[in-house]
């Protein structure tokens, strides 16, 4: 099920923030670096990110959510997390599809660590084109995606 995650709650915050590190525990582990920002968050800075958030609930608990910034027709994709125990069930996919049919948006960018093979999968299979790449601290890259979408069916 999924479902807007309003941020002044602080219960769901937490939740958040938690589904948030053991998410990117293993992005960290995937491209050898430790330092990326949101295992640097606390609740007060994930509180206060101006980001709209959609969560997948599954068994009662938060599963997976995607955290985005729109200006103007534009979507970044800010977060996507999926706890451990869902990988492989899609749920990444699901929160894609939804910002792109609710945003309003038809054009979207996202960057991800260059040795994310999963996550680099997963924008590629919908769509979405390398745009270029940066050195982020030395031996660390991000590689940016982005994509368009012109008609709505």
């Amino acid at each position: 099920m999924l479902k807007r995650i309003d941020l002044n709650d602080r219960l769901a915050v937490n939740e958040l923030w938690y589904l948030q590190h053991a998410s990117y525990k293993v992005e960290a582990e995937l491209i050898g670096f430790s330092q990326i920002p949101p295992l640097l968050d606390t609740l007060d800075t994930l509180q206060n990110c101006g980001e709209q958030v959609i969560a997948y609930e599954a068994d009662g608990e938060m599963a997976g959510a995607l955290a985005y910034t729109t200006e103007g027709r534009t979507a970044e994709i800010c977060r996507m997390m999926v706890h451990p125990d869902y990988f492989r069930q899609e749920i990444a996919s699901k929160l894609l599809e939804y910002v792109e049919d609710n945003s309003g948006c038809s054009h979207f960018i996202v960057s991800t660590g260059t040795l994310n093979e999963p996550a680099i999968r997963l924008y590629r299979k919908h769509g979405f084109q390398e745009t270029g790449r940066t050195e982020v601290v030395p031996g660390v890259w991000i590689t940016h995606f982005s994509k368009s979408i012109t008609e709505r069916g």
